[in-house]
């Protein structure tokens, strides 16, 4: 691995193209963006943001899946 291509993503080191923005990282990691909540850098992202909020070598991403359920 390239260690400037990396983004850690729950702890786990995960190569990434960047720079890319959050939308393109979630569906490279098969992850639809409408189904999850993500922390960038220790900061709360809302969905609206996916798509211009832009990704780089080093970043921190926490992402959490949305379940439904009863």
């Amino acid at each position: 691995m390239n260690k400037e291509n990396i983004i850690i993503a729950n702890g786990r080191r995960v190569e990434a193209r960047v720079p890319c923005s959050l939308e393109e990282f979630l569906k490279s990691q098969a992850l639809l963006p409408r189904s999850v909540v993500v922390e960038h850098n220790g900061e709360a992202v809302a969905p609206s943001e996916f798509a211009s909020r832009p990704l780089a070598a080093g970043d921190r991403l926490e992402i959490v899946k949305i379940v439904a359920g009863g």
